[in-house]
């Protein structure tokens, strides 16, 4: 870097976001966090729009690429014009440019799925929903998972950031008239929406994408300045936990649009990682199954990014052997060969 203090510690770092006001506000979120820390620095952010963001007439799975909100903040990275961009950790794939990095993965907020209902609907759920009712979701995931518990509702693709999602529920995409629609639980509170959260899907109906809730900061491997200021923005807990999950989905070959999920936890007490995971065809009939525990070190909150991440990556990793062995390869098969055919 060109701006280093006599300390060679950098005056200016520049930090590379999306546009939207969500993504901002998850920016901000990580950029407060680093200004605590080190409130010499200044933190000039760079804003750019990616594929995801300018191609809102199709849904994610249609457009046929697995870094559609990553690819144009990693050029900017990889030609030195940003020093780190802000991600949902959940948009990052989990094969990364070469010369890239996780640094940082943020404490997690509320992972969950949450159903917003149109206002007529008011004091329903999603069980409640007349028969017919257009529930509006891009997330093979969601569709899949409600499928199955929920086959008398109809689900309609809905693009677009949340402002946009939301004045689409309220009134109307053209010909469609939305009845509710799903989000992410994080994005609502994080653009102070609480009031809007009609109620939250437990994990036994929906189970939620890999890392979603929680933030990240990709840098260059090789900036040891930069990736050692980061450090200590990384949650022990959030690590381990998404980590193990990004494992699976990278060992069942999976991108974030096909029909995986899961539900990860550390016991406080015992310090123990219980991973959940789950395979769905699109239509949500065929589902697969398990769970993996592992008793992580006593002292693993000590521990650095790199060697706990090289502890439980193994064990998504053997999550994703055991649903294997149950069947889930066939089930994703076609779900790929959906993905794939809609892209052309």
């Amino acid at each position: 870097m060109d701006n280093k203090t006599e300390s060679g510690v950098p005056s200016v770092i520049r930090v590379g976001s999306r546009s939207s006001e969500l993504a901002m506000i998850q920016t901000r979120t990580i950029i407060s966090a680093l200004s605590a820390l080190y409130p010499t620095i200044n933190f000039e952010v760079i804003t750019m729009k990616t594929i995801g963001d300018k191609i809102l007439d199709k849904a994610l799975p249609k457009i046929g690429q697995t870094n559609l909100f990553t690819k144009e903040l990693e050029i900017a990275l990889a030609a030195n014009q940003i020093d780190m961009i802000t991600h949902s950790l959940k948009d990052l794939p989990t094969t990364l440019p070469p010369n890239m990095q996780i640094s940082v993965i943020y404490k997690r907020d509320n992972p969950t799925d949450a159903v917003v209902l149109h206002p007529k609907h008011k004091g329903l759920r999603i069980d409640t929903l007349p028969k017919g009712s257009i529930i509006g979701t891009s997330s093979l995931r969601r569709i899949a998972f409600l499928k199955r518990n929920y086959p008398d509702l109809i689900f309609q693709d809905i693009r677009g950031n949340l402002n946009t999602r939301l004045r689409k529920l309220d009134e109307g995409d053209g010909d469609i008239t939305y009845d509710a629609i799903v989000l992410a639980t994080a994005g609502l509170v994080r653009m102070g929406w609480q009031n809007r959260l009609s109620h939250e899907l437990d994990t036994t109906v929906c189970m939620y994408a890999v890392g979603q809730g929680a933030l990240a900061v990709e840098t260059r491997s090789d900036d040891d300045v930069i990736n050692k200021l980061l450090s200590p923005l990384n949650d022990p807990c959030t690590v381990a936990c998404c980590t193990a999950e990004r494992a699976l989905l990278h060992s069942l070959g999976g991108g974030c649009s096909v029909p995986v999920g899961t539900c990860s936890s550390i016991d406080p007490d015992n310090h123990t990682l219980c991973i959940d995971g789950a395979v769905l065809s699109l239509d949500g009939k065929d589902l697969v199954k398990d769970v993996v525990t592992f008793v992580l070190p006593i002292s693993y909150r000590e521990l650095g990014f790199s060697e706990l991440s090289g502890i439980v990556t193994k064990i998504g990793y053997d999550l994703a052997d055991k649903l294997q062995e149950k069947g889930a390869g066939p089930v994703l098969a076609k779900a790929k060969e959906y993905i794939e055919a809609v892209a052309k």
